[in-house]
């Protein structure tokens, strides 16, 4: 498979966890910044592959094996995140984009020794689930912070959103992985919350709240 057909395959698995039933081809080009028209031509270069499942105006799924060949792009993927951060101390705000390139190494043999070199994780490092050999995920039960109910311990498990400067910012509040939360007091204009964590209070955005996950 080349890197385009990889990256088509990855959108759409990621989007099918939305949108199982279909994933709109405007969606692909969206997130890929991609036209149309070069979205549906390389939809029918995977179906012939029998990768996806495509019919014109009914949107496109991922066959079984496609859906394998997705997952394992994306255990890849986080599995060199956990690396770079685990085993050479990257930030957890920048290893996306190096992860990028490096899910693209065709080798089986050397993710399985890197997964079992990293005594396999089941998370990656925004919270994420990594598939195992066989595709298997973990499935944890979370909710958004933004959700919650008030004066209740939670923990944080991951980040809907894990942009570097998103995850910047949570940096400089000090907030990670499994940090703990209690919601105090949520302003009822605008959802605004103030939030005990770490034993310190301060206020968070309903976007921030929006873009946290917690058990």
């Amino acid at each position: 498979m080349t890197i385009s057909e990889e990256n088509y395959l990855k959108v759409i698995y990621h989007l099918s966890l939305v949108s199982p039933k279909g994933v709109n081809t405007n969606a692909i080009a969206g997130m890929l910044d991609t036209k149309a028209s070069s979205v549906t031509d390389m939809l029918k270069k995977l179906a012939d592959k029998d990768l996806v499942a495509y019919k014109k105006y009914q949107g496109v799924t991922l066959t079984e094996n496609g859906t394998l060949t997705a997952k394992m792009i994306v255990r890849k993927h986080r599995l060199w995140e956990v690396f770079l951060v685990e085993k050479l101390n990257f930030s957890w705000d920048e290893v996306h984009e190096i992860a990028e390139e490096l899910e693209h190494i065709k080798s089986e043999k050397l993710i399985n020794k890197l997964d079992a070199f990293l005594n396999f994780p089941a998370f990656d490092p925004h919270g994420d689930p990594i598939p195992n050999e066989k595709g298997e995920i973990i499935k944890l039960q979370k909710q958004l912070l933004s959700e919650v109910a008030l004066n209740i311990s939670y923990k944080c498990v991951g980040v809907k959103d894990s942009s570097p400067e998103f995850l910047q910012y949570l940096d400089k509040q000090q907030i990670a992985l499994g940090s703990t939360f209690k919601v105090i007091e949520k302003e009822s204009f605008d959802d605004t919350l103030l939030v005990e964590i770490n034993n310190n209070k301060i206020t968070i955005s309903n976007k921030i709240a929006s873009n946290l996950y917690v058990q």
